[in-house]
């Protein structure tokens, strides 16, 4: 489980395809800190540390994660949201993510508003998933608030902290992301199906 409250950028040093599976090479700060078998969020996406060496830890990629994420797209250079699991106890700053992706979208617009920034994303509803209005959402494992909630878009706005410590800096309209709908929301929305 994560909250959504990134800790740092990581950046991609090396990409191993292995079989259908990517072995994605990170270099972070934290890695110090890591062991072998944690679970890190990687753009909201959970994966296992499987190697640790100095600054940079390994983290395997399998197909399926591939095709549902934004993951398969990386390059060496690449930066990426990260966050460690949460720890039972700590305060949950965030909301509850599971680092389960649900799909991804495609940023459509983003605007500056005089101090923060507003981006909107457009994602395919006949999956299933929906936001509402103030309801939560994970945007690349940043926990964000939804505004303007509509059938296949919603937008989020973003303050200058949260834009300058994740990578909102570097996203333009076009870009893919990974998106975790709220976990409570999905629940009501599958017990409503069987009412």
């Amino acid at each position: 489980m994560f909250t959504g409250i990134v800790e740092e950028i990581g950046e991609i040093t090396g990409i191993k395809k292995s079989g259908s599976n990517l072995d994605l090479k990170v270099k972070a700060i934290m890695t110090p800190e890591l062991k072998i078998d944690q679970s890190v969020s990687h753009n909201g996406v959970c994966l296992t540390v499987v190697s640790i060496q100095d600054n940079i830890y390994t983290v395997t990629a399998v197909k399926e994660t591939l095709e549902k994420t934004n993951l398969g797209n990386l390059k060496e250079g690449s930066l990426v949201n990260l966050e460690r699991g949460m720890k039972l106890g700590d305060r949950l700053d965030g909301h509850i993510v599971q680092g389960h992706v649900d799909q991804t979208a495609i940023c459509k617009r983003l605007t500056e508003k005089d101090g923060s920034w507003e981006f909107t994303f457009e994602y395919d509803p006949e999956i299933g998933n929906i936001t509402i209005e103030k309801g939560s959402i994970t945007v690349n494992g940043v926990s964000l608030t939804v505004v303007n909630s509509k059938k296949n878009e919603f937008s989020v706005a973003i303050i200058p902290y949260t834009y300058e410590h994740t990578t909102f800096k570097n996203l333009k309209n076009g870009d893919l992301v990974n998106l975790e709908f709220d976990v409570i929301g999905k629940y009501v929305k599958r017990i409503s199906e069987f009412s």
